[in-house]
């Protein structure tokens, strides 16, 4: 034996096998019941869990999703089993199987993931109400009616013709089902429903009371192989179809539920369909239930510590084990005992958590429509009504448009901003909001858009013509995409919808934002243009403009409560350069940097010449004043500045102001010389450049308080290199004659 056979051998000795024994002893009642609520024998149901355990378990594609009769099917059973009989039914689940295995073959598994959870856990609410109200006349000691309303008008009938020792069963049934949670976790390693129905079915043999027991008539021994149903041929493909759609979804949902419960490798869900195939031909074949990936039976599964596929595998095994060699015990279990356990499932199945998910969603009316729609009309037909208000719910929140309209306060202009998929739905709205909007004014018109229609691009380009023939001005700027300026210049749009540009566009700079007048090609040319000609101090005020209509909105709260004191905490000295912005390349906001920007990023030594107080007037004020805790010195490579020092003043040479300041400069020159092992190459700018921040922080050491403070350890120097090119930020230590500081 090989070592990784042997680990495995024990892998699932100590895993795998108390895992099944779990989920062997919760499959058993479920089956009985769900086979029970089917119409079915209840030994159909032991099949469906015996095949759905070998074959499934052992040819699907999750490792430890258990499969099995599944309660949501229990419905399109018994109708099949009133319509066509259980031979005929079986053949239905045979047929369904091989509809599964071609489909699984075809890889449109992904396809049912298509299905709104909405829906599905809908469907099972409206099952598990069918079923509960069905199964409590049985309870009560009465037989179920033909459909849930006919059960709902007969209950208070039923309810006042109780018989005692039926109900007495029922009661204590559901009573252990309610309490078991609650015991200690040494006595609930036995199941509830298998604790309830043994319990049940002592009690109703100790006092001999007066109960059904169950019929295995329909037992193992009794096997006749499917007949072909009779009838239309187009309603049986129908039956066909839905069985295998309605547990190959099912099963599928469960594999992706199942997969957020453990850490193994992920199902196939293409395999796991295929699986699902072949287990409902052989269950069909053998006179079995429909098989279907059931999440109580994985759950149970997987908190068992379940590691591998042995587990479902060998619940089938024991599953069969009990039904060859102690079948005889299921007579002992009444009816009604049965039945309540159908109604604490049924009860289960409307799940306030799935509930909770949905509203999340804003798809609640989804859920609620299916579950009434399977109560009241049937399973097939609540599917459809769900399926269809989950396709209206997603067309509509596809087309919908955001229109909101601002009216001037500084400016005196309208600003309109438009979000969403801009379609001929929306149309109605957007006129409506359009024309509110007073003639001859002026108008920013924001197009945050992901699509445009023809009808909707005609309803903004008719507005604005008419607004600007009026004597209006109207500027339109596309947040998202270029879907109005492409019409209007009469080329082609696109068909679907693009990715969004990110809409944060602050730090381009103006010539990347094409932000541009769209003159429409309807328009002549001796019309004026719509925006300012296109020079710096316009770019500003409509950069300005721009700052009130998006940014201001976001960081007025902050600025309200920094507009009575500052608190930076770090000061930071930089370069005048305009590639270099400090909150950019720190990701700083409003109130955290004090900040002093001058040509070379340079900190005037104390006392040197010429004297300079506007640098040290910011140094003592940040540091006396504000206290900051950290002073940053930033350079940055291709420094103009330092381009002139290494000339020897030759570049700045008709910039007299240039050459006194460059003046602080020459203890970095000195820095840099002292260190040039070798002749001048492309390199020794941003060397000096360098060289330069680590200087500038010797430099603020001369001032007696900066040094004070960074002696105490309540002020660090930090220098910075910001690398244009590379768009990288570096630390540079201090050189090793200053005090070596933490960052």
């Amino acid at each position: 034996m090989t070592g990784d056979t042997h680990s495995n051998v024990l892998r699932t000795l100590r895993y795998d096998v108390p895992a099944s024994l779990v989920v062997f002893l919760v499959a058993v009642p479920l089956s009985l019941g769900i086979a029970m609520a089917s119409g079915a024998p209840l030994a159909a149901g032991l099949i469906a869990a015996v095949v759905g355990g070998v074959v499934a378990g052992a040819l699907g594609g999750s490792v430890v999703q258990v499969s099995g009769p599944a309660a949501g099917l229990s419905l399109v059973v018994a109708d099949l089993v009133q319509t066509y009989g259980w031979r005929a039914t079986c053949m239905i689940t045979l047929l369904a199987g091989a509809v599964q295995l071609v489909l699984g073959l075809l890889r449109a598994a992904r396809a049912a993931l298509a299905v709104s959870p909405a829906v599905i856990h809908g469907m099972l609410a409206g099952v598990g109400v069918v079923i509960a109200l069905s199964q409590l006349h049985i309870v009560l000691g009465g037989s179920p009616q033909r459909s849930a309303l006919a059960n709902l008008m007969e209950l208070p009938a039923q309810v006042a013709a109780m018989h005692g020792h039926t109900v007495a069963v029922g009661l204590l049934t559901i009573a252990v089902l309610a309490l078991w949670t609650r015991l200690p976790k040494q006595i609930r390693v036995v199941p509830a429903p298998l604790a309830a129905l043994l319990v049940a079915a002592l009690v109703a043999w100790a006092f001999q009371w007066d109960v059904t027991r169950v019929d295995l008539s329909g037992s193992l021994g009794t096997w006749a192989f499917p007949v072909l149903p009779q009838g239309d041929w187009h309603e049986i493909v129908a039956a066909v179809l839905l069985v295998a759609l309605l547990a190959g979804v099912e099963s599928l949902l469960c594999s992706v539920a199942v997969d957020g419960m453990h850490a193994g490798p992920r199902a196939d869900l293409d395999q796991e369909l295929t699986g699902q195939g072949a287990a409902n031909m052989v269950s069909g074949a053998l006179g079995g239930l429909p098989v279907a990936g059931v999440i109580v039976r994985s759950t149970a599964n997987v908190q068992a510590g379940a590691r591998s596929r042995a587990s479902a595998v060998l619940h089938g095994v024991w599953v069969l084990m009990f039904a060859l060699g102690f079948g005889w015990t299921i007579q002992l279990i009444p009816v009604e005992a049965l039945a309540a356990l159908l109604v604490f499932i049924g009860v289960q199945m409307v799940n306030l958590g799935h509930i909770r998910k949905v509203h999340g969603h804003g798809e609640v009316p989804v859920y609620v429509i299916t579950m009434l729609a399977v109560v009241v009309l049937g399973l097939a037909e609540g599917v459809v009504a769900g399926l269809a208000l989950a396709a209206v719910m997603a067309l509509r929140r596809l087309t919908w448009v955001t229109v909101k309209t601002h009216e001037p306060v500084d400016d005196g202009r309208w600003h309109v901003s438009i979000s969403g998929s801009l379609t001929f739905l929306g149309v109605p709205r957007l006129t409506h909001e359009l024309r509110a909007i007073p003639p001859r004014s002026a108008v920013d018109l924001d197009l945050n858009i992901d699509f445009m229609d023809n009808a909707a691009f005609e309803a903004i380009h008719s507005w604005r013509l008419n607004h600007e023939r009026s004597g209006g001005t109207v500027e339109i700027d596309e947040l998202h995409d270029e879907w109005y300026a492409l019409a209007a210049s009469g080329a082609r749009t696109y068909q679907a919808k693009k990715p969004p540009r990110a809409p944060d566009r602050w730090w381009l700079p103006w010539a990347h934002r094409h932000r541009r007048p769209v003159r429409p090609s309807a328009e002549p040319s001796s019309e004026p243009p719509v925006g300012p000609p296109d020079r710096p101090e316009c770019r500003l005020t409509a950069g300005a403009r721009e700052f009130h209509r998006r940014t201001a909105p976001l960081v007025r709260p902050i600025l309200t409560e920094l507009a009575h004191k500052q608190q930076p905490s770090h000061l930071f000295i930089t370069c005048a350069d305009s590639r270099v912005v400090p909150s950019l390349i720190t990701a700083s906001g409003p109130g955290d940097l004090f900040t002093v920007r001058n040509i070379g990023n340079l900190v005037p030594r104390r006392g040197a010449e010429p004297h300079d107080d506007s640098v040290v007037a910011a140094i003592e004020y940040a540091t006396q004043v504000l206290g900051v805790h950290t002073i940053t010195v930033c350079g940055h490579s291709g420094c103009g500045a330092m381009a002139g020092l290494l000339s020897g003043g030759v570049k700045a040479g008709s910039l007299p102001g240039m050459r006194r300041w460059l003046r602080h400069g020459h203890h970095s020159l000195a820095r840099f010389i002292e260190n040039a092992d070798g002749p001048l190459d492309s390199r020794a700018l941003d060397q000096l450049c360098r060289i330069n921040v680590q200087q500038q922080l010797e430099n603020l050491r001369t001032h007696r308080k900066v040094d004070e403070q960074v002696r105490a350890g309540r002020l660090e120097l930090v220098g910075l290199y910001f690398d244009i090119g590379s768009a990288r930020v570096q630390m540079l230590p201090p050189l090793p004659s200053t005090v070596s500081v933490k960052i």
